[in-house]
């Protein structure tokens, strides 16, 4: 599942594969028919979002608070991954591209299987231990 990442406003291209929004909030000036998908239970919570504001010094903080939050949205997450199989764009409205949650959420789906797919990682390395030399 290759996994962009390009701020909203941008043009669209025919590489960017499914468009799917990760704001918590509707871009401004921005028509409906410029996003495949709208997920925004995926978007950091309010109350975290509120507390960020984009400033940089935080931004160790609120990766960290976000991979959390992530962590404990496994639906959300789960219907993310659901719609970026194949070639997806994960887009955010924010000014500073390599501070915002659709970075940490890309790098976050890259390093976190889904459960599944982790229980059959898990399940391969317990019978190569089993197996006799």
């Amino acid at each position: 599942m290759p996994i962009k990442v390009k701020r909203v406003y941008e043009k669209p291209e025919r590489n960017d594969g499914k468009r799917i929004l990760v704001d918590r909030l509707w871009p401004r000036g921005i028509k409906k028919t410029a996003i495949d998908v709208w997920i925004k239970d995926v978007a950091p919570s309010d109350a975290l979002r509120n507390w960020f504001h984009h400033e940089e010094p935080k931004w160790s903080v609120f990766r960290s608070r976000y991979r959390k939050e992530l962590a404990a949205n496994k639906d959300a997450v789960a219907a993310l991954r659901k719609e970026a199989k194949g070639t997806a764009t994960l887009l955010y409205g924010a000014k500073d591209e390599a501070h915002n949650q659709a970075v940490v959420l890309a790098e976050y789906l890259k390093t976190h299987k889904p459960r599944s797919a982790a229980k059959k990682t898990a399940k391969k390395k317990k019978k190569a231990k089993k197996k006799p030399s």
